[in-house]
């Protein structure tokens, strides 16, 4: 029931809209890094010097029109280009849908190609995020498209799809990120159950380190986690094959300590003022996120249901402000 609240409320164009206007709030301050590009080189500078890498996201939602989805990719570039100005251990990642998906496909193509061509200049990797069941066979075809001409691009797995088998053996020689996957997609087309998305997500992983590229594990769960460093150990992986991944903000004392257990690590770190629908998404992918929020946001006696009362008093109290201007 909360995580159809919180998907719902992630795809509300009128709150998104809001929240643009009131800073980061609701938590998202903690797991949001920064609204500008110069807070963003920040916290990377600061999580590298703990040996972790980044993956950076200028995040960007609702957009419909070519001037928006050009200036995502100006901003992007601007993001490769800081990378490479401060020499820092990071790399993009972006949605397909922030540079025109939904306008038109060639004009989406030439965005991705341009942000992959300086990339490559700079030997910077990008990752092509995946989001709903909609967008993402044209995404795989721009995947198609690219990765002829670039050894640079990457893309995401999503384990609550019945066919993400099938797409990890066709793209096991890019590098990718496998997730459980944080949209509401229909039953025909994907697992409901958390017990079957969770399986399917260590069958994926297990294939990919045993046959692919590159394997970045995105996870929070500890089990899953230990499940993984038995695995490469019982099969003689080298940790130079695969990354742990987790989201900027969030156990953030499991991330310091695979580092220093010598794993490579890649924090995902979103920026900008766009924070609303993906800190909506976070919320929804498992109950365990509005804790840490929650706990974060007031004290570690917060429970989960004040976490959510505060949650829906501040976004009444946004969408009161808004319908009143």
């Amino acid at each position: 029931m909360l995580k159809d609240l919180f998907i719902g409320l992630s795809q509300n164009e009128f709150l998104n809209t809001a929240a643009k206007k009131y800073g980061l709030k609701l938590g998202a301050q903690n797991v949001v890094a920064g609204t500008n590009l110069d807070e963003a080189i920040q916290s990377i500078k600061e999580l590298n010097a703990h040996g972790i890498s980044c993956t950076v996201d200028n995040l960007g939602e609702f957009v419909y029109k070519k001037e928006e989805a050009a200036e995502a990719k100006k901003q992007i570039i601007e993001v490769i280009e800081a990378i490479h100005t401060n020499q820092v251990d990071a790399h993009i990642s972006l949605k397909p849908s922030q540079l025109g998906l939904d306008i038109d496909y060639v004009f989406c193509l030439e965005n991705v190609k341009e942000i992959v061509d300086r990339a490559s200049k700079y030997d910077i990797f990008v990752n092509m995020d995946m989001e709903d069941s909609k967008r993402l066979q044209p995404s795989f075809d721009i995947l198609d498209e690219l990765s002829g001409m670039y050894d640079n691009l990457g893309t995401v797995i999503q384990a609550y799809f019945f066919d993400a088998k099938d797409d990890l053996k066709k793209y096991k020689d890019c590098r990718l990120r496998i997730v459980k996957g944080a949209y509401k997609e229909p039953e025909e087309i994907a697992y409901q159950d958390k017990i079957d998305i969770d399986r399917n997500f260590i069958k994926l992983i297990e294939w990919h380190l045993l046959n692919g590229k590159f394997t970045s594990i995105a996870t929070h769960d500890h089990k899953v986690i230990n499940y993984v460093k038995d695995f490469v150990s019982v099969n003689n992986i080298s940790k130079e094959k695969f990354e742990f991944q987790m989201l900027y903000g969030f156990r953030k004392d499991m991330q310091l300590r695979l580092a220093k257990e010598g794993y490579n690590f890649c924090t995902y770190v979103p920026f900008g003022n766009d924070w609303y629908g993906y800190f909506m998404r976070r919320l929804a992918e498992r109950p365990q996120n509005l804790n840490l929020v929650a706990k974060q946001v007031f004290n570690k006696k917060t429970n989960t249901m004040l976490g959510v009362a505060a949650g829906a008093f501040l976004l009444g109290r946004l969408t009161k402000q808004h319908k009143n201007k």
